[in-house]
This record gives structure tokens, C-alpha cells and sequence, in this order.
């Protein structure tokens, strides 16, 4: 018998619509081969059954279940997107559900941001879930793997927990996180072997487009990995820290639990190795800050650089825009095969961006910091936000008339959304402001989507200045000239043909059987 088979799917077709089917990536699922490769690292037998990668019907998750017989079935709910973790919820729940009417003896778990945020709803609402994990769950999981039977008064022992007993939701005193200190011995790298391929480890992976150069051919084979976990700020917009939850309340923020801890260089390289010898160069580092603290990152860039003398790796990782000013970071950065930074601007307004990161936003000149990246052969894909506290129309523009200024190669805005462990959240919860009734109404691209109101913008108005912009830009003249000089004349086309696709918004009274 498996003990643990983490189990991942998706929302994909409902989260993003049309852009599913070619243009959305297929990320490997990370925090599943963590989880994995810890708890057997403790002797526990686990597999990775990855629905979403291999497109597996209900009937075939289900009798690949009843071959390998596991203990209990993990859903691992988390996402490429900051949202993700609600926005999969709306399948993997539909799964459970399906799973526990051909076999009600299953033992089923969630874990992921969802049910961190919101342990008690979720199982009030879902009765197919036996309980969750409040936290990143690697001790909660090894414990109650370690259990006979999951009966209510064996549950009670295991921190960092809720579960259902009877008619009652109990949740357990919190379990601490792993500490950095033993980072590389309690979460010692990932299970890449467990993860279903084709003709070669990780070619069921897909980037998202840009990163690919907007090319087809260079998204696959495709991973992710991370080197460090958490983030020190507390943006009123996010929910990244809420791993790193160490409470039971009903409603968990995730601004209450900031902090970072890191896997060693010197240790993390070595998974960097396997990928490389792999054949796999095209890489996501997913740390909300990788470029932070250069205490880790300075030595893994020198060691990654080392490996990268034919400049073949492919690598993008996120930054703050107030985190890369030094050219000799960024001569480091990309002798590394770091040849794309993901950078939150959010606004072009001063005030809403200070407003959003609780000032702890150190106030650069946005375009300067750019050009330099720029000088260094490094391509930025820009996120904005609209929508933020304090967003009006004319704001807005200033925000996207800014991303126009920059040109940069990547283009990505949002309308903000009151995602569940984000303090926006519980504002909307504590104001009544009427949030999505349903899981696919917190996907940013969902025909359901549902993003926060502003004092002066309603959530339609927003929403669609956010979808205007993506066209307006993804047809701007000098991005697809810079797109076509930087890459090649197919690199835009496909670019022009991505905008094309229009998503449905249930806000705007679209059907969705329209043409």
C-alpha cells in the first residue's frame, strides 16, 4: 500500500477560459514534490498522481487510485498564480466529491492556500474533505501518516490541523513551521522522478508564453523550484505567507505571518543539477524575493553562472522593483541564465503603491531601475494592478500610460481581488463588500470573476479598463516592434493572435456559449 498519494488538479478550462488550451502554462506541482520527497525522506511510500498534466478523466484518476491503494489522498492545491490556490479549489473539490461517492472509505486531505486561509468554511461547506492542513503542513503530514486510522480522537493529536468531527469543526493548535535551520534536512529537495512524463522527464510541462520568448517550441520541458519560502512584506493584496501560518483562528491574513526562511546554496544547486542533467534549461524560480537577501543568492547566482558558460538556461524569477538597482547584481543575475525579471510595479501612482505595501516600499524612480535591467540583457515582465485602494479612472491610466513609458517585453495586469488570507479579504468580509460566490469568481481571467470595487470604480468598470488595457498593449506598436527586434517577426505574430482571444466576463453579461 502507498501511504500518500498527493493528488493535483486544476481549474485551468474555467480559470482561463480559451487561453487554456494553448496559452496558459502547466506548472509542475511543486509544493507536492516537496511534500513528497520529505515525508519519504522519512521512510513513508508516496506517489504524485498529476491530473492536470496528464489531461486524466474522472474514471482514470479513479482507477489509478485503486491501483496503487493509498492510505490517504492528498490534494495538493496550490497554483502558478498567486490565486490559484482558491481559484483549483472548483476541481479538486468536484474530484473529492466524485472520488468519495465510488468509495467513501477514502481518507481525503486538502493543503493549499485556500484551506489555510479559510480551514473551517472550507469544511463546513465540503463534506467530501476529511480535514485540511493550517500550514505549510510538513510536520502535520509526517504525524498523521504516522497514525493507524484517522479516527476524531486520533485527529485531536495532530497539530496543524482542522477536521470534521461529526457536525463539529475542530481546529487543532497550529504546528510550527520547518526552521531555516533545517530547511535542507526536513524538506530535502524534490521528487522529480514521481512526476509523469511523455518521452522525457518534464516535457508535460509548459511555461507561460512570454517566458518561452513567445515561442511554442521553448516552453517544454518545463519546471519550477524554489529556494526560499515566504516574504518579509505585508501587501495588503497578497496571501503568499499564510505557509507560514502559526495560529488557529477561523479566518486566517497572511500580512500576520510574514517571514522567510532559505534552503542552503550549496544544497539548493544540487536540485538546479538534476533539472540541468535532465535536459531541462527552461526554469521558474518561484521565491516571491529571490533577489532580497544576498547572502543566498549571490553564492547560487556565482554557482548557477558557473553552469550556465554556453548562456543555454532559461530562468525567470520574481524581484521587487526597489531590489535591483546595482549593475553588478544584474551582470550576476544574467551571467546566471536569469534572462527574465517578474517585477511587481503594481501602480504608477506613488500613493497607491505605498498605500498597498504598508510603506515599506522604498520610493525608486521606476523607469531608471528599468533601463538598467534593460542594459543588462535581462527582459522584465511588468505586473500592474488595477483596482488597488485609492485606484480612480484617472490613476489607472497613469498606471498603464506608465507600462507604455517602460515597454517592457512582458506585459501582466490584474484587477485587484480580495483574495481569501489577504487582508483585503477580511476588509471586504468586515465591509460587506460583496465578494465571488464561487471558486472560479477569484481567477483573475475567469468567466466568473468577481474583483473588488474602489471608492470611485465599480468592480465592472475596473475589470474592464483591466481587459482594454491587455489588448491596448499586447497591439502597442513600439512593444511589438521591441518583441520582434529582441526575439523574431513569429514572436509577435503570436502575440497579435494571443490578444485576439476575448475572455467572457459573467459582469458583463457575456454568455458563454457566445462565438
Amino acid at each position: 500500500m502507498i501511504d500518500c498519494c498527493f493528488l493535483v488538479t486544476s481549474s485551468s478550462a474555467k480559470s482561463y477560459q480559451s487561453l487554456s488550451s494553448k496559452y496558459s502554462a502547466i506548472e509542475p506541482p511543486t509544493w507536492a514534490l516537496l511534500l513528497a520527497q520529505s515525508v519519504r525522506s522519512k521512510g513513508f511510500k508516496v506517489s504524485i498522481l498529476d491530473a492536470n498534466a496528464e489531461n486524466l478523466s474522472d474514471n482514470q484518476i479513479y482507477e489509478r487510485l485503486k491501483d496503487i491503494s493509498p492510505k490517504i489522498i492528498c490534494f495538493v492545491v496550490y497554483g502558478q498564480n498567486v490565486n490559484a490556490g482558491t481559484a483549483n479549489m472548483s476541481g479538486a473539490v468536484y474530484i473529492a466529491d466524485y472520488l468519495k461517492k465510488k468509495d467513501k472509505n477514502y481518507n481525503i486531505c486538502f493543503i493549499g492556500s485556500h484551506v489555510q486561509a479559510l480551514p473551517k468554511e472550507t469544511l463546513q461547506k465540503e463534506k467530501s474533505i476529511d480535514f485540511v492542513f493550517t500550514n505549510e503542513g510538513v510536520y502535520a503530514l509526517r504525524n498523521i501518516l504516522s497514525l493507524i486510522n484517522f479516527k476524531s480522537e486520533n485527529l485531536k493529536t495532530i497539530k496543524g490541523i482542522a477536521f470534521r468531527n461529526k457536525d463539529k469543526i475542530v481546529i487543532n493548535p497550529p504546528e510550527k513551521v520547518v526552521p531555516n535551520e533545517l530547511m535542507d534536512q526536513d524538506l530535502p529537495g524534490y521528487a522529480w522522478d514521481l512526476l509523469p512524463f511523455k518521452s522525457k522527464p518534464l516535457d508535460l510541462y509548459r511555461s507561460p508564453m512570454w517566458h518561452a520568448e513567445y515561442d511554442f517550441e521553448k516552453r517544454s520541458p518545463y519546471a519550477s523550484l524554489q529556494t526560499s519560502l515566504g516574504c518579509q512584506f505585508k501587501c495588503n493584496f497578497c496571501m503568499i505567507n499564510l505557509v507560514n501560518r502559526n495560529d488557529n483562528e477561523e479566518i486566517g491574513v497572511a500580512s500576520n505571518y510574514s517571514g522567510m526562511r532559505f534552503w542552503s546554496p550549496e544544497f539548493i544547486i544540487k536540485e538546479f543539477d538534476k533539472l540541468i542533467k535532465m535536459g531541462v534549461k527552461t526554469i521558474r524560480i518561484v521565491d516571491e524575493m529571490f533577489l532580497l537577501n544576498p547572502k543566498y543568492y549571490v553564492p547560487l547566482c556565482k554557482l548557477l553562472a558557473e553552469r550556465n558558460k554556453d548562456d543555454s538556461l532559461r530562468m525567470w524569477s520574481y524581484s521587487r522593483i526597489d531590489t535591483v538597482k546595482r549593475p553588478e547584481v544584474l551582470d550576476l543575475v544574467r551571467k546566471a541564465g536569469i534572462k527574465w525579471l517578474c517585477l511587481g510595479i503594481e501602480s504608477g501612482d506613488k500613493k497607491v503603491r505605498l498605500e498597498v505595501s504598508k510603506g515599506k516600499f522604498e520610493d525608486v524612480d521606476v523607469k531608471k531601475v528599468i533601463e538598467k535591467i534593460h542594459a543588462a540583457d535581462i527582459n522584465v515582465m511588468a505586473n500592474y494592478i488595477f483596482g488597488l485602494p485609492g485606484d480612480t479612472s484617472e490613476t489607472i491610466e497613469k498606471t498603464y500610460k506608465l507600462s507604455e513609458e517602460l515597454c517592457t517585453a512582458g506585459w501582466n495586469t490584474y484587477a485587484a481581488m480580495a483574495l481569501p488570507g489577504s487582508q483585503l479579504y477580511k476588509d471586504a468580509k468586515e465591509k460587506n463588500i460583496k465578494l465571488p460566490d464561487s471558486y472560479e469568481g477569484y481567477s483573475f481571467h475567469s468567466y466568473e470573476t468577481l474583483p473588488l470595487p474602489t471608492d470611485s470604480l465599480s468592480a465592472k468598470e475596473i475589470l474592464k479598463l483591466r481587459d482594454e488595457a491587455y489588448v491596448r498593449y499586447h497591439n502597442y506598436k513600439p512593444f511589438l516592434k521591441l518583441i520582434e527586434n529582441k526575439f523574431n517577426s513569429k514572436a509577435s505574430e503570436n502575440i497579435i493572435e494571443m490578444s485576439k482571444i476575448k475572455l467572457k466576463r459573467k459582469i458583463f453579461g457575456d454568455k458563454l456559449n457566445e462565438n
